[in-house]
This record gives C-alpha cells, structure tokens and sequence, in this order.
C-alpha cells in the first residue's frame, strides 16, 4: 500500500452485481489515512459500495492506534492483520498513488 491514493474518476467504477456504486463521489486527488473512503466488499448481503474510514485498529489494540499498511510477505503471520486478512476484505478503488 501506500502513504496517499486518487480516484480521480469515480464515475468510472464497475462491478457486477455490486449495490451502492451510485454514492455520491467527487474527484479526490490527496486522500490520506483516516479519511472516509469507497470500499467494495460483501458485508452480508452479497457485494455493495460502502464509505469506510481508511486504517486498521486490531481488536487487541487498548489505545486506539491503527495501521495503514502492511507488508505482502508478512501479512498472515502478523497478529495485527493476519484475522482481518483471512475474514473480512474489501476492494478500495484508486487510480493513482504516491508518498509525500
């Protein structure tokens, strides 16, 4: 993953079968960790768009500190990721990212 991401084309995203595309999305050229961003996932009811918060606070996590990346090579082995990997994922669209 990366520091930031773009959708600079919302309008362009398509997925068969997947409810809640249509949600109202502006171009964004700097989105950044902890903001609200488009997920694509089956939350139950087959797969739907959804506004989620961009990071990951492990279930184990007394302070409230989360995650934005994790490594490939690593990630089933990392308590961190390791249940969220195997159980819960999403698609997070984007057509451009880069590091400040």
């Amino acid at each position: 993953m990366c520091g930031r991401f773009t959708l600079r084309s919302p309008r362009r995203i398509r997925l068969e079968g997947a409810r809640n595309l249509d949600l109202p999305l502006e171009p964004r050229y700097n989105i950044a960790p902890s903001q609200s961003v488009l997920t694509i996932g089956d939350f139950g009811a087959g797969l739907e768009g959804r506004l989620m918060t961009w990071g990951l606070i492990p279930s184990w996590s007394t302070d409230g500190k989360g995650f934005i990346n994790a490594r490939a090579e690593t990630l089933e082995e990392k308590p961190s990721f390791s249940e969220s990997f195997r159980l819960r994922r999403c698609l997070i669209p984007a057509d451009g990212f880069f590091e400040w």
